[in-house]
């Protein structure tokens, strides 16, 4: 079982970053002509497609990291479309069709995102029917968990968590997610994860709680339910991505970019860039402009009124009497 740790996955304590082998690696950020041939050929595609893939000044390429940033840290080239295709990715079928949650233990109280929320970006985001399962109460998994020494919080092993997935996973299922409030680790080893995946097997885990201010004993403010909203849907996104095969991107700022701490994290847009755009369509199927107008409604009613304006702006380039 391969296992994919999260990008967001690599401190051991706040502010003290994993070294690895990669380290210090030299990034370029790629040029236009390397973004363009990084879409591969686009002649018989839609033309709705064909307008979608097209950037204009609506993506932002990647600057130079920082000397803490992913790519300052981590030797990637990035995954054309073409590569993409070719490792041939896990892909909905008629049988394996639809996306699940499944929510761990307790989602009220604090500012937890509603898993009804999260359905909705969910369903909006790739096009696919999304369904919410009953929680499982944490008591009735027989999950091994410990205390963890610096922040005195109870933490849930990955590891059990991603079998007790797979035998849960629906026969219509193309992958479960399971989402939690409560922290989690993958090994002894580590101070703690975000979440933990394995491609193969169609399932992942991931926690939120360290997405909330109050985590790390700070007073909750007025918009604390929305931030926490939004880096879960982000999460989400980007991991769910994983599962589909699409790696990180360097071609553009995009929800798949690579994340080494929480602020490079909250930098990242919502929106796929068109390079990972032409990787989802690709593999679902989804009209662009429907797929943009659900977006587009699902934010605003989140709140996220900047994405929101984002895809009128987009929209209006694909469909200009939108």
């Amino acid at each position: 079982m391969r296992i994919v740790l999260s990008a967001l996955l690599i401190w051991l304590v706040p502010g003290c970053i994993l070294l690895t082998s990669e380290m210090f690696a030299q990034f370029t950020p790629p040029t236009p002509a390397q973004r363009l041939a990084a879409l591969g050929p686009m002649s018989g595609l839609p033309e709705s497609l064909r307008l979608a893939l097209q950037p204009g000044n609506d993506f932002q390429p990647l600057p130079a990291p920082g000397p803490n940033d992913w790519l300052a840290n981590f030797a990637e080239t990035g995954q054309t479309f073409e590569q993409f295709a070719r490792s041939r990715p896990n892909r909905p079928d008629k049988r394996r069709k639809k996306l699940y949650l499944q929510p761990l233990g307790n989602f009220s109280g604090s500012d937890a995102p509603a898993p009804d929320q999260l359905r909705e970006f969910m369903a909006s985001f790739f096009m696919l029917e999304v369904d919410v399962l009953p929680t499982l109460s944490l008591a009735q998994t027989h999950l091994t968990s410990r205390r963890n020494r610096l922040t005195g919080q109870v933490q849930l092993l990955t590891g059990d968590i991603l079998n007790l997935l797979q035998t849960r996973l629906p026969e219509d299922g193309f992958a479960l997610l399971g989402v939690t409030m409560t922290d989690l680790y993958p090994n002894s080893n580590w101070n703690f994860v975000f979440g933990q995946a394995s491609p193969r097997e169609r399932v992942g885990v991931y926690s939120f709680a360290r997405y909330d201010p109050r985590f790390y004993g700070q007073e909750a403010a007025a918009d604390s339910r929305k931030l926490v909203l939004r880096r879960s849907c982000k999460v989400l996104a980007h991991e769910t991505g994983h599962l589909f095969g699409i790696e990180h991107c360097v071609w553009y700022r995009c929800v798949m970019n690579g994340s080494n701490h929480l602020d490079e994290a909250d930098a990242r847009p919502l929106h796929l860039c068109p390079v990972d755009l032409r990787k989802l369509q690709w593999s679902i199927g989804f009209d662009v402009v429907e797929r943009y107008r659900r977006l587009r409604d699902s934010y605003r009613q989140a709140g996220f009124e900047d994405e929101a304006q984002w895809l009128d702006q987009r929209l209006r380039h694909l469909a200009p009497r939108d």
